[in-house]
């Protein structure tokens, strides 16, 4: 069970009050320019609550990797330009990320007014959680927000930082997923399909025991499923395996709740005019790899989540990106989709693949962290929620 945070009524904001918001505005950039926005959409129902009340909120976020130095590639201005039109109000961008600047700014916002400061890891104190960059955070806020889900597994600055200092409290999203994804760990409604894709089962071995715990079924895809086909006997040609990962799939094949593919599409080259082959999963020849689901799996796959009454699904089922090795992923995706269970898809992957097909609609619930949602459903916690949970109080 995840333990509850601290919501936003829990706070004493009145006209005037001047909110630290920590947004997670990390959204895919090309060129400049926003290739999707539910990040900042995501963001906006904590944003339109504080202004209602009159508070002043000086929002932050992180995009990219800059490591520590400013590059422009990773300013925040379109993320600016693009909350101003969601919101309907001037939503200036400070150039400093703490400073004198970025303070003064704050101090001359008026009720109801956003402002945004530049990207938190254009200074190197974000990620190595310096105690110092923390509290001149904490000086543009009287009370601090924490909506950032998709980076609460970070012990960075303004994540752990603020809540030391001031009243802190989680955001509508944040609230939201560690209500959903505590439910899924809690007390899930049965049977409880769990369906996990990926490129490497090392990557998710944690979250694979996890889930063995709780799920009553795991469906594999991906580069992953081709170790636990090795592990069962198979033979797969030039597709990924993990050869020290072997024995342990093994073990967990041998639990009886975990399904592979039965068939594959593979080809010699992953590429987006490539000639693909259908062949048996464990049969692949030499020479070519597996890079989707076939349609077999596909269709047992998809009668599995229809008789499930809650579903989790983390990562593609093949190069959905690509359209020879996309109807697995498709397949499954349209599958989750019209379940009348209740369904999650747990970020990264996941959620761009239902994007990518119309699907996000249909979804009960999308997560808005990849990284966060696994780490949250393998440790059951993370340091953004144990730093608001520590947090003073007012």
């Amino acid at each position: 069970m995840v333990d509850p945070v601290p919501r936003l009524e829990d706070l004493e904001i009145e006209r005037g009050t001047r909110v630290l918001l920590r947004a997670d505005f990390n959204v895919p950039l090309h060129d400049g320019r926003i290739e999707d926005d539910l990040r900042i959409t995501t963001a906006l129902p904590t944003i339109e609550y504080l202004r209602e009340r009159g508070a002043e909120i000086v929002c932050c976020s992180h995009l990219g990797r800059p490591k520590g130095t400013v590059d422009p590639r990773y300013s925040l201005a379109p993320i600016a330009a693009r909350l101003s039109e969601l919101l309907g109000i001037p939503v200036s961008l400070s150039p400093e990320v703490t400073g004198f600047e970025s303070l003064r700014r704050a101090e001359s916002l008026n009720p109801g007014d956003v402002m945004l400061i530049e990207n938190l890891r254009f200074d190197p104190g974000e990620e190595a959680n310096d105690p110092a960059f923390a509290a001149n955070l904490t000086e543009l806020g009287d009370v601090y927000v924490d909506d950032a889900f998709g980076a609460a597994h970070r012990a960075h600055a303004s994540i752990v930082g603020p809540p030391v200092v001031l009243p802190a409290a989680a955001g509508r999203l944040l609230a939201r997923e560690v209500e959903v994804l505590g439910g899924l760990l809690d007390a899930p409604k049965r049977p409880f399909v769990a369906i996990l894709g990926g490129v490497k089962v090392s990557d998710k071995l944690g979250v694979l025991d996890a889930l063995l715990q709780r799920c009553d079924t795991l469906l594999i895809g991906g580069a992953m499923a081709f170790t636990f086909l090795v592990a069962r006997g198979g033979h797969v040609g030039d597709s990924l395996v993990q050869e020290d990962q072997i024995e342990h799939c093994r073990k967990l094949l041998a639990t009886g709740q975990i399904e592979i593919p039965t068939d594959v599409v593979v080809a010699a080259e992953m590429t987006a005019d490539a000639r693909t082959q259908h062949v048996g999963a464990g049969s692949i020849p030499d020479g070519y790899k597996g890079l989707d689901i076939g349609p077999e799996t596909a269709g047992h796959y998809s009668d599995v989540i229809a008789d499930a009454a809650t579903v989790l699904w983390n990562g593609p089922m093949g190069v959905f990106e690509l359209e020879p090795f996309a109807a697995g992923t498709r397949t499954v995706a349209n599958a989750v989709a019209e379940c009348r269970g209740f369904t999650v898809i747990g970020g990264g992957d996941s959620a761009s693949a239902v994007a990518h097909f119309g699907l996000a609609d249909r979804i009960d619930h999308v997560s808005t962290g990849g990284g966060a949602s696994l780490e949250l459903i393998e440790l059951g916690d993370l340091p953004g929620l144990q730093a608001l949970r520590k947090g003073i109080r007012r």
